[in-house]
């Protein structure tokens, strides 16, 4: 397999379980070819093309070539310089790295993960919030983020994956999209009772079990202290899946979930003490499920898919744990 097939191949599966749907993710490309094609022709040579079929700003393709012959690959939730001199040690070793792949973003796809968080008003909307309303409270923390990612030095792993002699690629919101995907569709199809259920569904999954293991398991925040030790009692309501969309969403977010759909509980990786005030406050119940463990799914999910027809061997590092499930 070629570095372009696999990196396609991974972009289509991340479409594929798109949460906005197929209609929702064929609207904002066409707003990018509208973007582009309103440009003047100077203009256009500093966009970046890919965007017109690739609506991952923080999936991309860091250091090349297209052509690279790869049958052995190194994955990590975080791929850093630390990493990449790992995977030169291990190669001087003679172990066999062919591609360099990491979850989170580096070089200009963290510069542009604010970008991702566009598709975060469509996935509130198809939950019943007001798509105007949904935009409103996310504009600002958008821009928060975008200012965050602004200062830091994003070209450290790209340059020593260049000057290593490592082809590299960062694959986040593709396999967020799965392992979204792949939650909430286990919760609509089991209807989970009570936040016990929930969390018994969780624990069924390779992923969470490890992860217990290393103590960086799912924890339960459920309405309040008192009721944290009560999950078997406290019913579930509807469960929606936010693991996807870049970073975390508006810290306002649960208060419109809260007034404007049936969202019982709340499932993620991750959460801010401010939010998760906001979120008790409206009485919304929260599992986090662990934020290494869920990327492992989401990377195990896609790498399946990708992996679907010819196998290639997967070197785990940096947090990751791999688990097939075909």
């Amino acid at each position: 397999m070629k570095l372009r097939e696999f990196f396609d191949r991974a972009v289509a599966i991340g479409r594929a379980n798109d949460p906005r749907g197929e209609d929702g993710l064929l609207a904002y490309l066409a707003k990018e070819r509208r973007t582009y094609e309103a440009l003047a022709e100077d203009a256009k040579d500093d966009f970046d093309v890919e965007r017109l079929t690739n609506p991952y700003h923080d999936t991309r393709v860091l250091n090349g070539p297209d052509d690279a012959e790869i049958k052995a690959v190194m994955v990590g939730i975080d791929f850093e310089v630390g990493e990449l001199v790992l995977a030169d040690r291990l190669r001087e070793r003679g172990a066999r790295v062919d591609l360099c792949i990491g979850h989170h973003p580096e070089g200009y796809a963290l510069a542009n993960l604010y970008r991702v968080m566009e598709m975060q008003p469509d996935i509130l909307a198809k939950w019943g919030v007001p798509i105007n309303v949904a935009e409103g409270i996310l504009d600002p923390r958008l821009h928060e983020v975008k200012r965050r990612v602004l200062v830091q030095n994003h070209t450290r792993a790209v340059d020593a994956a260049r000057l290593l002699g490592f082809p590299f690629v960062c694959l986040h919101t593709v396999a967020d999209n799965c392992v979204t995907k792949y939650l909430q569709d286990l919760f609509d199809a089991e209807r989970p009772e009570t936040v016990a259920d929930v969390t018994a569904l969780l624990k069924a999954q390779p992923e969470y079990v490890e992860a217990k293991l290393h103590d960086s398991g799912l924890q339960v925040l459920a309405r309040s202290i008192e009721s944290e030790h009560n999950v078997a009692r406290i019913r579930a309501g509807e469960v929606f899946v936010d693991m996807t969309g870049g970073t975390g969403g508006s810290k306002w977010m649960f208060e419109k979930l809260a007034t404007n759909t049936k969202v019982g509980t709340f499932v993620g990786m991750h959460i801010t003490e401010e939010n998760l005030e906001i979120a008790k406050n409206n009485h919304i119940n929260v599992v986090i499920a662990g934020h290494a463990p869920s990327d492992s799914l989401g990377l195990n999910l896609l790498l399946d898919g990708v992996m679907a027809d010819e196998e290639l061997e997967v070197i785990a590092c940096s947090g990751f744990q791999r688990v097939k499930r075909t």
